[in-house]
């Protein structure tokens, strides 16, 4: 009987670990093409196998020495700022930029092992965690339509519709299959269906063509270890290297806190199982991704929908971590799948991680401010540094001014100063 059970056990774990790859497995697909944008430099087939060996690296160190069923992978969110950000939009070589997400991975990692990390976090008023992440949501919604064609450039306008061309109505479509099959269905392979809907629509109708194989030899050399470490440490870049801290602060913290509490993976004090080690997983996934060749890794949220199938433990980890290897050959297939595919999957990401706004209750106009701000600098400036940094001077200053200062943590002013200290040097600097 116990036998039984345990083989019970298992193969639910097995399935919690299967349903967490397929969850999450248009990472593989998506993060290439954004860190491979045109203007970026960063070659495809080497972003591709740096995705992979991070995801697999990852999630296996989070279920073999965390023991948590969470699997990890390059943030949405940072993987837009690394590309349209700091390397179009500043003209940052993504060597630099990589070295910029080392340096954030080095503090990480210090603040990890100490208590530093969850002091912080624990400073800042939960409606800048949630702002932050509202803002980053519309930052992806946006890049999504731009890349899918539904929104482009305009002179007086800035932006405006595009036309129901090919492109944009194949993102609709893409993203009404995605979301039906989310909502109505739960299918955990919702976006990767979505996906090849798209392509295949586009390859019938000539506008794609096959690739000469279907597999390849993974590329190990084109980003691998190719960050500059010292230049990262250019005035310029600190700022940068502050927004990808606490993008990966914000993001890790409340992936943990939010799947843990949802989940029940909680001890008997209510706090997330395993929490420290976990943490420090999210740091090493950060520093490892600079030496792979990718944008930061985090925990990711779809990791619950293995949780939810059964997985428990950290063998779930370890599975799905098993199942991105196979994805290191198929270079070729990821290369054939056109932009307009993936922006589906980006639109329905950035309103998902909308959803922390809208739970948020603001009366006071103190406390509206610096959420609106920070919500609306995000997109508009193309840059979460802008967003984070404008939304702590804005809380601590409104705070002050209407003589609410006693209620701002010491830790709060601190970031404020530093907050305005970065934008200072980051403008002398360009």
């Amino acid at each position: 009987m116990t036998q039984s059970v345990a083989r019970v056990s298992t193969w639910r774990e097995i399935i919690g670990g299967m349903t967490t790859f397929f969850t999450m497995a248009y990472i593989v697909i998506v993060n290439p093409q954004i860190l491979g944008a045109e203007g970026t430099g960063m070659p495809a087939s080497g972003v591709l196998t740096a995705t992979v060996l991070l995801c697999f690296g990852m999630t296996l160190i989070m279920g073999l020495y965390a023991k948590l069923p969470f699997a990890g992978a390059p943030g949405m969110g940072i993987n837009a700022f690394f590309a349209y950000t700091l390397v179009i939009g500043r003209g940052v070589p993504w060597e630099t930029a990589l070295g910029a997400v080392f340096w954030a991975g080095v503090i990480f990692l210090l603040a990890s092992i100490l208590p530093i990390r969850e002091w912080i976090v624990k400073s800042i008023p939960l409606s800048l965690r949630s702002a932050a992440a509202g803002g980053i949501a519309v930052f992806i919604l946006f890049i999504g339509l731009k890349n899918g064609g539904v929104i482009q450039g305009h002179p007086v306008t800035l932006v405006q519709f595009a036309g129901l061309t090919f492109e944009s109505l194949m993102t609709l479509l893409g993203t009404a299959v995605v979301l039906i099959l989310m909502v109505r269905f739960r299918n955990p392979m919702a976006s990767l269906i979505g996906i090849a809907v798209v392509t295949a629509i586009a390859f019938a109708s000539g506008r794609i063509a096959a690739p000469s194989t279907a597999v390849s030899l993974p590329d190990f050399e084109s980003v691998f270890l190719k960050l500059d470490i010292m230049g990262a440490l250019q005035l310029a870049i600190i700022p940068s290297i502050v927004s990808i801290l606490f993008t990966d602060l914000f993001d890790s913290i409340s992936t943990f806190v939010g799947v843990s509490e949802a989940t029940g993976l909680v001890d008997e004090e209510g706090n997330p199982k395993n929490l420290r080690q976990g943490l420090i997983v999210d740091a090493l996934g950060t520093l490892g991704a600079a030496v792979l060749g990718t944008s930061s890794g985090t925990t990711y949220i779809e990791s619950a929908a293995g949780i939810e199938a059964g997985g428990r433990t950290g063998l779930t980890a370890v599975v799905a971590a098993l199942c991105f290897l196979p994805c290191l050959f198929f270079g070729p297939l990821v290369e054939l799948v056109p932009p307009y595919a993936t922006a589906p999957v980006l639109v329905v990401v950035g309103i998902l991680m909308f959803r922390p706004v809208l739970k948020l209750k603001l009366s006071a106009l103190e406390e509206l401010v610096p959420v609106v701000l920070t919500i609306v600098l995000i997109p508009l400036t193309f840059s979460i540094t802008q967003g984070i940094l404008w939304g702590f001077i804005a809380h601590t200053g409104m705070f002050v001014l209407v003589g609410r200062h006693r209620e701002v943590p010491i830790t709060m002013y601190v970031l404020s100063l530093l907050s305005a200290g970065l934008l200072v040097l980051e403008a002398s600097a360009s």
